[in-house]
């Protein structure tokens, strides 16, 4: 069991480094990005939509474009890639497609979304969380082209890039090309860590063979993904984005990426305290909270501050009769939340019983 799980951590990582020095193989076009110089650049980067637009017109020039996005879909200064692409000339938004919770993001977690006609731009907004997870031959009917602008949260089990998977699946099945608009991995380019989900226990959670903290942006992923799909797939680059960057460091306006996750300390969280769901141990305040009933809150924080994990602090919290701990990140760059995500649940069980 070790071996195996050893030459899953080796073939992921030889994936990754393929991936940061790609190779053009068949049908994949990946741009070369500007990169910035250093790490502590406080420049804003520009995003792939942005890109798109200024240097990569004629990839969308006189088509019939689909965009697969959502709330988090907007340029480096918050306005919606939707209202853009919708008022450029030289191009037709003909469609839009929302994963879970919906083209603006409010729908809860796990709720079907449903699929109606945009108010604004009377267009079909296709649900792809609800009787399909996939583009279907209808939904890309009188498409030329898919774009995908959808901001990630850096984990495994969130399941927008999920959805990035399906739409090369469907784009190599129905012979549509997919352009990938790249986006910034907002815990940044280094943290590459956790279990690599191993195929028997692939799910829509889980699409592919990554570890917990995957340490990709969009782009990254769209070509780990194509590896086995094969797709007609273009990656338009970022400018100005270095792996080494947080999203503190690329001058991006944070938009609620779902409900739960308002702000970058719940996406801090997210790994973090979400990974004892079903056993006892559970997440609130948005991911700010982790605990369980019967624990012993005052041990649970000592444990965990004792064990030194990097950038981040606990403080002891009860809530009703459950007792955890409220994060503090105080140095996101040293801060691994896949590795601290997985000791929280194992010494739950030496501060209460569950």
């Amino acid at each position: 069991m070790r071996k195996k799980l050893f030459f899953s951590h080796l073939l992921f990582l030889s994936i990754l480094i393929l991936l940061l020095f790609p190779l053009n193989v068949g049908a994949v076009q990946v741009i070369e990005p500007k990169i910035a110089e250093t790490r502590n650049s406080r420049a804003a980067i520009k995003l792939g939509n942005e890109v798109l637009l200024e240097s990569y017109f004629h990839l969308i020039e006189g088509k019939n474009v689909g965009l697969v996005t959502n709330q988090t879909g907007v340029d480096s200064r918050g306005i919606s890639f939707i209202e853009i692409l919708a008022a450029t000339e030289g191009t037709k938004l003909a469609a839009l497609y929302a994963p879970e919770h919906g083209i603006d993001g409010i729908d809860r977690a796990g709720a079907w979304v449903v699929s109606y006609v945009h108010p604004k731009f009377d267009i079909p907004v296709y649900s792809l969380y609800g009787a399909t997870r996939m583009p279907t031959l209808a939904m890309l009917q009188g498409i030329d082209v898919l774009l995908f602008d959808i901001q990630d949260i850096g984990a495994r089990t969130y399941t927008y890039m999920s959805t990035l998977q399906y739409c090369l699946v469907a784009a190599k099945k129905y012979n549509k090309p997919l352009i990938v608009l790249d986006r910034p991995n907002p815990l940044g380019g280094m943290i590459v860590e956790g279990p690599v989900l191993e195929d028997p226990f692939k799910s829509f959670m889980g699409v592919d063979n990554l570890p917990m903290a995957h340490g990709m942006t969009a782009g990254e992923l769209a070509l780990f993904f194509n590896r086995n799909i094969r797709a007609e797939l273009t990656i338009v680059p970022m400018e100005s984005y270095h792996r080494v960057m947080v999203f503190l460091d690329t001058g991006l306006p944070f938009v609620q990426t779902s409900p739960n996750i308002p702000d970058i300390n719940s996406l801090y969280g997210y790994m973090v305290t979400g990974l004892g769901e079903g056993t006892g141990v559970f997440q609130a305040e948005k991911f700010n909270w982790v605990g369980g009933k019967g624990l012993d809150a005052v041990r649970f924080a000592e444990m965990l501050n004792r064990a030194k994990l990097p950038g981040v602090f606990f403080t002891p919290e009860v809530r009703g009769t459950a007792g955890g701990v409220r994060l503090e990140i105080r140095d996101p760059y040293s801060f691994n939340p896949a590795k601290t995500g997985h000791l929280c649940p194992g010494l739950c069980l030496y501060a209460g019983r569950f």
